[in-house]
């Protein structure tokens, strides 16, 4: 799974583009139709985006929504993403998709 920095998750909302990497000047690459974010795998450039807890908070929450969480589940989802982020130096998209993954084990 991608998280874009916009909060949703990448599935089938793509497109193709070409980006300079390490590898050629011309590397596909792929991007988030809904914000224009494009990734590059090649040269571990993944977004790495590390956002105060507000931020975060609204990150997760917009996570939750698109997820069709209950009300009960978003608040254990939120407190997961807080204690996550107390706890060390972990990307956004880290901290989200370990929470996520916990709640559905």
């Amino acid at each position: 799974m991608i998280l874009c920095e916009c909060g949703e998750l990448v599935k089938n909302s793509t497109f193709k583009d070409y980006v300079p990497s390490s590898l050629s000047p011309s590397t596909r690459a792929i991007g988030h139709e809904k914000c224009g974010m494009i990734f590059n795998f090649f040269d571990d450039n993944i977004a790495k985006k590390f956002s105060s807890k507000k931020e975060l908070k609204v990150l997760a929450g917009r996570f939750a929504k698109q997820n069709n969480m209950t009300q009960e589940m978003t608040g254990r989802f939120l407190l997961e993403v807080d204690r996550l982020k107390s706890c060390g130096n972990m990307p956004d998209y880290k901290v989200i998709l370990t929470a996520y993954e916990n709640l559905s084990n």
